[in-house]
């Protein structure tokens, strides 16, 4: 199957080619100086960056999707993994997105960057080495971890229960926050997402960090990791794109449009039903008007599956949906960060009215705009006014169930961060975490009567390293983190 990240592989791997030579007295005799067998830090750290992006925008983003009630699938194999049936191939390049074109170069970054005394540097490559890890153990449960990216030492990697990957990942951001503290060495262009800001860089440290932490539900830890996190929608991580075919455009947009037309739609998906205001179960109120932000995601008279209802790649200079062509996807991001504090301050004991200012900050961010593209903010088709203890109370506009205004306004911080993580797995990461509660999104299974809990280990890991799993978990086992 043709990948949408092709070129970024190749870019990637072009700039961190890591080659084992036998060395003898002949070395360099015969070096092609246009096929070069190492490349300096530079080149890989920006390699690394490349590959992450494809890691956050590959599988993690699409599967999840129509796992999350985001979007459908509609036709070909798309259809089939909209109902779960989905084989252990199917994860290959995903789970080599992770481990090697990530992970590996992020270690030959640290390594090469290392060598230079250039801490700035290593310090960025962790965050990044930290969110591919992150999306591998959240997406597949145990994985290789002290011994992953190192295939001289370690060609059969042992894997690492998930108790045991939280705690070092964590480790790992807090030697990255460290790192950047130091203030050491220089970098600049060679960072595509921030040109080398340590202010960003370590804000987005603290947000992976709180997600790590609320993954696990340390509600406490997470506020706390969270207060330092992204403060600022333009201090927020995202994948930046361009308008070269194949080459930096959206990921999404270029499967849509180009590689599987057709394949995915949003037809009855859940997101739908609750952001579209002719919809029964529409979650406006006359405090919220969902209008612009559902066509920013959607588009109801599809142009990739003519007169169905898609994701939005429209791509003009009146109309630039989510998955527009050079729209840059969000990767860890203000509205995250939030949302954590929302969610965090309600369950771990700050008080109703510190959960709901919170929430009332992001409010006033979307009330504003927000990131919804600014073709699609025209006068009264967003409204986002705050929200008053009166509204969560029994009988109010955010509780005519009459449940307890605490379980009101959880419910309402659930949606909210549902709806605002549209098109990354965190989505699928909130669902699974909060599937046995009482309140939060409540899905339908796609087919049969489970829903998914993870993604099945790839098939060429399987066949190649004898420490992978047995006996192979799959779709529906669920994971450690998730268990009651």
């Amino acid at each position: 199957m043709k990948r949408i990240y092709r070129s970024v592989f190749a870019i990637a791997f072009l700039f961190s080619l890591q080659l084992v030579s036998c060395k003898s007295i002949v070395d360099d005799l015969n070096v092609d100086p246009n096929n070069p067998t190492t490349a300096p830090a530079s080149l890989v750290f920006t390699g690394t960056q490349l590959a992450n992006i494809a890691t956050q925008e590959g599988m993690a983003s699409r599967l999840t999707t129509i796992w999350s009630g985001y979007a459908t699938g509609a036709d070909r194999q798309w259809k089939d993994y909209f109902n779960y049936n989905v084989t252990a191939g199917v994860y290959d390049a995903d789970w080599n997105l992770v481990f090697q074109a990530t992970n590996a170069n992020a270690r030959l970054a640290i390594q090469k960057a290392a060598e230079l005394g250039n801490q700035k540097m290593v310090g960025i490559t962790k965050v990044v080495q930290a969110n591919a890890l992150a999306t591998g153990t959240e997406l597949w449960g145990d994985i290789p971890f002290d011994e992953a990216g190192d295939i001289v030492k370690f060609p059969n990697p042992k894997f690492e229960s998930q108790a045991a990957v939280y705690p070092k990942l964590i480790a790992l951001i807090d030697d990255a926050i460290a790192d950047l503290n130091a203030g050491i060495g220089t970098v600049g262009a060679e960072d595509i997402h921030f040109g080398g800001d340590a202010t960003k860089w370590k804000q987005v440290a603290y947000t992976l960090k709180a997600r790590l932490l609320t993954d696990t539900k340390q509600y406490d830890a997470a506020y706390t990791a969270a207060l330092s996190g992204v403060s600022a929608y333009a201090n927020s991580l995202y994948a930046p794109h361009g308008i070269t075919t194949s080459v930096n455009e959206n990921h999404y947009f270029s499967f849509l449009t180009n590689q599987r037309l057709g394949d995915i739609y949003a037809v009855g998906a859940y997101n739908v039903g609750i952001m579209n205001p002719t919809s029964a179960a529409y979650r406006g109120n006359a405090k919220t008007i969902e209008t612009a932000r559902f066509k920013f995601y959607y588009q109801e008279n599809g142009v990739n599956t003519p007169g169905r209802i898609e994701p939005n790649t429209s791509s003009t200079a009146t109309a630039s949906g989510f998955y527009a062509r050079a729209a840059s996807f969000p990767m860890v991001t203000y509205q995250e960060n939030v949302l954590t504090l929302a969610e965090m301050a309600l369950r771990s004991g700050k008080g109703f009215a510190v959960a709901l200012g919170h929430l009332n900050s992001y409010r006033a961010f979307l009330n504003t705009g927000g990131y919804i593209n600014s073709t699609y903010l025209t006068a009264g088709t967003y409204k986002y006014e705050a929200y008053a203890t009166a509204d969560f109370e029994a009988g109010g506009i955010e509780n005519k169930d009459n449940i307890t205004a605490d379980n009101a306004l959880l419910r309402e911080i659930l949606q909210e961060r549902y709806v605002s993580f549209y098109g990354q797995h965190l989505g699928w990461n909130d669902e699974r975490r909060t599937r046995t509660e009482a309140y939060g999104i409540k899905l339908t299974p796609n087919n049969g009567t489970q829903l998914p809990w993870r993604f099945i280990y790839s098939q060429n890991e399987l066949n190649s390293n004898p420490n992978s799993p047995k006996p192979v978990p799959g779709t529906f086992d669920t994971m450690a983190i998730y268990k009651p």
